[in-house]
């Protein structure tokens, strides 16, 4: 056990001290005028820095992260509650009764799914039973398989998130090269747009250039690797590269923006073998 004491505990102090921060008259004036609305884009910056402490391994940078984003949740769970929507331990419930749903083979007698494969598409049947039975509760309820793909989500996991929910009811490419070729479609697209110049319009390429990110994303999939995932990988290969570039650069003495095109490339080239 922390010093923090028990897990429950915790937890209701952290709840008696949001209850505190939204008091009308003792409270946070900042506190007392957010709504759903306006916290929302913090959780989001919450979410992403929690990832970004997993990735660069700092183990109380990452508890500090959990701290905020729990604080989050916790903010979120107060304003619904003073709308008499649902309270924290609404959300807890809720989320415990989802889990044991989503996991028969380890709350249920049915012995034990043969591989992670087996798993994600229990999990994904699962979480198909339950959308059809939102959607069958009202007849406004949005019937797509694609509902409740948050749009909210960075672009790119969207773009595979919503991939999935195609390929779950059919729709998708049956080889990875097929995926390939439709890849080099949306290149040859982008080419033909650019050719049309002056005539092209930025809306054309942005749709053109939308399309090929769109194609990647599933090719990702298709060769079981999370786009999303490469992706910040790849930002990440970028940026220790081009620090190196200019840590090489200041060492002979050079300005980067005297740099010409020959030495950009072998600075480079030097980073990529250093780093």
């Amino acid at each position: 056990m922390s010093a923090a004491g028990a897990p429950g505990e915790a937890v209701a102090a952290l709840l008696e001290l949001m209850a505190r921060l939204r008091d009308p008259q003792r409270g946070c004036p900042w506190d007392r005028e957010q709504t759903l609305r306006t916290i929302a884009p913090y959780t989001i910056e919450e979410a992403y820095e929690v990832a970004d402490a997993v990735e660069r391994g700092e183990p109380q940078k990452l508890r500090d992260e959990l701290g905020d984003l729990l604080f989050q949740v916790v903010f979120h769970a107060r304003l619904a509650q003073e709308q008499g929507w649902f309270d924290f331990a609404a959300v807890a419930s809720g989320i415990r009764e989802k889990l044991i749903r989503r996991h028969p083979h380890v709350f249920e007698d049915q012995g034990h799914a043969a591989d992670v494969g087996q798993l994600s598409r229990i999990w994904e049947q699962q979480k198909a039973r339950e959308r059809a039975a939102a959607a069958a509760a009202g007849a406004a309820a949005d019937h797509s398989a694609l509902a409740d793909v948050p749009r909210a989500l960075p672009a790119l996991t969207r773009a595979a998130k919503l991939g999935r929910r195609a390929a779950n009811v059919g729709f998708d490419w049956e080889t990875a090269s097929q995926v390939r070729d439709k890849v080099l479609e949306e290149v040859r697209e982008i080419e033909e747009a650019l050719a049309e110049a002056p005539h092209a319009s930025q809306e054309k390429l942005a749709e053109e250039i939308g399309d090929l990110l769109f194609a990647v994303a599933n090719w990702g999939l298709h060769l079981n690797i999370d786009p999303e995932e490469a992706l910040r990988a790849a930002n990440a290969k970028f940026e220790r590269r081009f620090r190196r570039m200019e840590a090489l650069a200041a060492a002979q003495g050079a300005r980067l923006q005297a740099l010409d095109a020959a030495q950009w490339d072998a600075l480079w080239r030097q980073a990529k073998r250093q780093t």
